[in-house]
């Protein structure tokens, strides 16, 4: 089974800007998960996503907010064809664009990278609590990061 790191962004004091925290923490209540699965709760410091992957992993998938247009609660699934370098290091790195470029400088960029996003509704006022929208796009994204945990490195389910 190949070595997976899920990272979860996201400020849970933004609203819906904290899904990707909460799908970690939704994540740790599930049991079964394999051995080679590590869960990360990055929150807005994504300098300690790139320290986790200075240790191998095979495959990173991203968990965040993502605005693309979509009716809020949309939930996307992305393969990162590419990671820009990094032109500077901000020690916060709150969007994972910044981190996935400092992993990238330090060379510790898994092969597979994917992203797992939600179109928001709300991101900009103080909020402790997601949309609804959002709130039930939780449990597809869980589905969505379990079919990417199931594929082998070649991209085919696993057995």
């Amino acid at each position: 089974m190949p070595r997976t790191l899920i990272a979860g962004f996201g400020n849970v004091l933004r609203g819906d800007d904290g899904f990707g925290v909460e799908v970690i923490r939704r994540l740790e209540t599930i049991s079964g998960l394999d051995g080679d699965v590590r869960l990360l709760e990055v929150g807005t410091g994504g300098l300690g996503l790139a320290q986790e992957l200075l240790t191998p992993y095979d495959r990173l998938i991203v968990v965040d907010a993502m605005s693309r247009g979509g009716m809020p609660g949309s939930v996307y699934v992305l393969e990162v064809e590419g990671v820009e370098m990094a032109e500077a290091v901000d020690l916060h790195l709150a969007i994972p664009a910044r981190a996935l470029a400092v992993a990238r400088a330090l060379g510790a960029l898994p092969p597979r990278v994917y992203m797992v996003g939600c179109e928001p509704a709300e991101v900009d006022e103080l909020v402790f609590r997601l949309s609804p929208a959002v709130e039930r796009a939780v449990p597809v994204a869980l589905e969505r990061i379990a079919r990417l945990v199931a594929l082998d490195l070649e991209g085919s389910e696993v057995g």
